[in-house]
């Protein structure tokens, strides 16, 4: 798992108009995955790729997911998703990744 600075990744995301994002999206999948080994879902690779076959729909299911995994409320995750504040789980769930790392919770990639 690597720390990743949030502002970084946001701006990141703008400049290369959301290339950057499905990036941080397959990362947050893996990390998530790694932190919480007992609820691993598909990797970051497979989530994106059933995001794009359900047209969305495993993506909503994959904020639920996520929000579960990292600590939060998975309903929170899942209530941002639907209303249109997806990208805010991102923000969320990369900081509580950043927070485990910095209390040594995880295995950190040098």
């Amino acid at each position: 798992m690597k720390k990743r600075n949030v502002a970084l990744a946001i701006i990141f995301t703008i400049i290369t108009f959301g290339i950057y994002g499905i990036y941080w999206f397959v990362c947050l999948t893996n990390d998530s995955n790694t932190l919480c080994p007992e609820q691993k879902t598909a990797s970051g690779g497979l989530a994106f790729l059933f995001t794009l076959i359900s047209f969305g729909i495993y993506g909503i299911y994959w904020n639920y997911k996520l929000g579960e995994k990292v600590g939060g409320s998975g309903i929170l995750y899942l209530i941002l998703s639907l209303v249109g504040f997806g990208w805010v789980n991102y923000i969320l769930a990369q900081s509580a990744i950043n927070k485990a790392i910095e209390n040594n919770e995880v295995p950190v990639q040098q």
